[in-house]
Formats: C-alpha cells, structure tokens, sequence
C-alpha cells in the first residue's frame, strides 16, 4: 500500500538542485520544537534535582545515585525503540503507509517486553549499589526514588514511540506542548508529595518517584489522545488487530534498535559509573557532579533535538533513494551543533560559579564545598561541549542509514575502554579526584565523536548507503 506523502517542507528530502539553505531550513523547520521539547524534558528531570537539593546534599546525592542507575536502563530502552523514529521516516520516504503501520503496531510489543525484563532488574537497586561500594545511606535514599519510579517504563516508552512516530511525519508542536505541560505537572507533585505542601504527607524522595511515574502516564495519555482523535492518522488504525503480533518486525526492531540501545546505554552507563567513582570520593562530590552533570545536560538537549531531525531527515532521504539529501542533512546538522557548542562552551567558562548557585544555595554553609567543585566540573565540562554534541549528531546521522552496529562498537570502546579508564587514572592515580572523572568523561566523548565522524564521511567507501536492501526490508 502507499500513500501520498505530506507537502510539509520538513518532510521533503533534499535532492541534487536543492541548495544548503533549503535543507537548512528544513532541519530548523523540524528540528526545533523537538530541541524545546527536549529541553522542557530535562526540564523534568531539573525540576526533581533541585527539589532534591531543597531537601539537602544527602538527598541529592541519594537522587543522584538513583537517577545514575535508573537512567542507564531508561535511556538505553529509549534509545531502542527510538527506532521507529528513522523506520517510519524510511518508510515514508519510500511512500510505503502499510511499513508505518507495521512498525508502530510492533513498537508497542516491543515496549511491553522492555518493561516486563527490566521493572524486575531496577527493583533490586539496593544490593547492586551496595556491592558497589556505595554509602549506605544514599543507597537507601536511592532506593525509595527508585521502587516507585519503575513504574514508568510503560508509559514513558510508550510515549517515545508516539513522539518517534509523530516527528517522523514532521509533526512536533504537539509533542513540545504536551511535554511542557508535563513540567508544570511534575513541579506541582514534587512539592506536594516531597515536602508534604497542602494536606500531602512528605515522602521526600519517594514523593519525587511517584511525580516522575504520573507524570509520564499522563504525557503518554495526551499523546495517545492526540494520535488517536487526529484524523491525520486515523488511517493507521494502530490498535487493529493488535495481538496479531508481526513477528517478523518485532525481531527487525530489536535487530535495528537493540545496537541504538547499547550505544546509548554505552554513553549513559559511562556517566553512570563517573557517578559511581564520585561516591567512593565523598557525598560532597556526588552533589557537586549531579549539579554539573544537569547543568550540561540541558545543553546537551539542543544537539539532542537537533539529533532526533537529523534522524529523520537523513532517513526520509534514504528511503527517497537521494545520496544528495543524505550529505545535505547529516553535514547541515553536524554544522549547527557545533555553532551551538561553542556558544554553551563560552557559557561554561565564563560563569561556573552563577549557573551552579542555581541548584545549590549560597547561604547554606553545607553546600560551600559541594558548589566549589560543581563549578570547577563545569570549567572541565566547557572543554568537551563540541564533541558531545558532534557524536550525538554522527550517531543520528548513520542511524538515519540504519547503520547501528559498528557505531555501537565504536561507543563501547570508546566510552569503556577509553573514557572509564582515563576517568580512573586520572582521578585516583592520579589523584585528580573529580576532575580527573571528568576528563575521563571529555576523552571517551572525543574519542567517539572523532570515529563517528570519518564513519558519516566515508560511508559511500564503507557502502553504507544500500538502497536495494532498504526496498527489501520496507517490503519484507
């Protein structure tokens, strides 16, 4: 079956007579509400850490500890069945409705065998932080955010898929609507059910981990809502025969997306265990790294978003059989970020003291030590702002391509074998302690931003662009 493609400016792949200037404002046209979306979801996550940090140092070195865990799960899951984000680009590129169809059905199954494997291996975060050498203490904390926060792997990947499936058709406003109401959500349960405000009883940390579940099963609501009463996508009649599972794109997904997964698992586990190495240094340490790495992270939602589009648009010119549209998106992309991260880089070395007092307070002389080396992580974290934001973009970039599986090598070596051993010279050896953590984290980031890069730029020599193959799996 096919299908007419939508005349958006966002879906139309470049091509040989198409300049610079039109891709570039094709990748801005679809690209920004999902860069505000991303930053109005971190902006979920920066709402709990500063609640957390309201609550004092212990608390957030618990959250930390807690959200180092449980986002190496979430995250690398995200990463997995964020393959229906370049699946259902190709497919529409390729004009072909009855693909689309197939790979949003399946996305779902695909999501309810994530969180039936893996609410069981979070549950158990107590023990694993302990036998990591973890502060007791913490790790308590730790586990009460964490028993009531698994809960959200359903809908919160639920919700993935529907936000993979919405952008692909260039369609993202609603998308940065529902998450921004999801802010203002998430900030009024936490002071509620954190502090125990209007007749609330105060579960602290607990408190932040039912905010985080709701809030999610009420984002993917609204975006089910949207799909589902918008006529636009009536025709895909995704819950028609809904357990007739399809078997054959269930297994392609996790053969595309399991790779995607790993790769982000690589990267996420890697600040995970930067998080861990922090613990064994002091609660001090782990507060100042959990501000640091928000701080970093919600500039790092620009070059994210602006992945999510790369995506697309490289996807949708490979199902369109344009190697034109594949350069034009994937070097126009690559071009923005790093005009961005220089703009973050100077940010961070010039005011480190500023952007950390918004987390932690001044005034309280439990924080002094915490807010010193927060602001000198920062300094470090100014140095690898462009590569991070490169290898993000790379990544997008031959993901577009479906090439998913030396990436991913290229990320475990880079983060495991590079970036987490230098992390542990340098900050133990060494005894650069948090600092020496940080440059761990800078070299593994370049390393892998380097390779994915000559990866993009060689891939007619590596024979990356297989537009044969790519008609054979839309068809399969």
């Amino acid at each position: 079956m096919t299908v007419q493609l939508d005349s958006d400016a966002a879906l139309a792949p470049a091509n040989v007579r198409s300049g610079w200037s039109a891709e570039l404002k094709a990748l801005f046209a679809l690209a920004w509400p999902l860069v505000l979306a991303q930053l109005a979801q971190n902006a979920l996550f920066t709402s709990d850490v500063i609640m957390m940090g309201w609550l004092g140092p212990k608390y957030l070195a618990g959250g930390a500890l807690a959200t180092a865990f449980f986002n190496m799960f979430l995250i690398g899951s995200i990463g997995l069945v964020g393959v229906v984000a370049p699946m259902v680009a190709q497919a529409l590129g390729a004009r072909d409705l009855r693909s689309v169809q197939r790979t949003l059905r399946t996305a779902f199954w695909v999501v309810i065998a994530i969180a039936a494997v893996l609410i069981p291996v979070v549950w158990q975060v107590k023990p694993i932080l302990l036998a990591l050498g973890q502060n007791p203490e913490a790790t308590d904390l730790a586990q009460d955010f964490v028993h009531h926060a698994a809960w959200l792997f359903l809908p919160a990947l639920g919700l993935i898929v529907l936000r993979s499936f919405l952008s692909a058709h260039g369609v993202t406003r609603p998308i940065l609507v529902i998450t921004i109401l999801g802010i203002f959500i998430n900030a009024g349960l936490n002071y509620c059910l954190m502090f125990g405000n209007f007749g609330f009883p105060r579960l602290e940390l607990k408190g932040s981990g039912i905010s985080t579940a709701t809030v999610n099963l009420l984002m993917f609501l609204m975006m089910l809502g949207y799909v589902l009463w918008h006529r636009r996508y009536r025709r895909y009649n995704i819950f028609g025969n809904f357990f007739a599972i399809d078997w054959a794109r269930f297994r392609e997904m996790f053969r595309i997306g399991t790779p995607i997964g790993l790769t982000v698992m690589a990267e996420v586990g890697l600040f995970s265990a930067a998080a861990i190495l922090m613990g064994l240094l002091g609660t001090d340490e782990v507060a100042a790294h959990a501000v640091a790495l928000q701080i970093t992270s919600m500039a790092f939602m620009v070059p994210l978003g602006l992945s999510q589009a790369t995506t697309v648009r490289v996807g949708l010119a490979y199902g369109a059989g344009s190697r034109e549209g594949i350069r034009k998106a994937g070097w126009s992309s690559i071009g923005l970020t790093l005009a961005f991260e220089s703009i973050t880089c100077t940010l961070f070395l010039l005011f480190p003291l500023r952007l950390v007092t918004f987390f932690l307070d001044p005034s309280h002389e439990a924080n002094v030590h915490a807010i010193g080396l927060a602001a000198t992580y920062l300094i470090v974290s100014a140095l690898f702002q462009v590569v991070d934001g490169t290898q993000a973009i790379a990544a997008a970039s031959l993901r577009g391509l479906n090439d998913t599986k030396v990436p991913m090598i290229i990320a475990i070596v880079g983060y495991w074998l590079v970036g987490l051993p230098v992390a542990y010279l340098c900050g133990f050896v060494l005894d650069w302690r948090g600092v020496g953590v940080w440059s761990g984290l800078a070299a593994g980031l370049a390393f892998v931003a380097i390779v994915l890069t000559v990866r993009f730029a060689m891939r007619e020599r590596l024979n990356l662009i297989r537009f044969d193959k790519l008609r054979e799996q839309l068809d399969a």
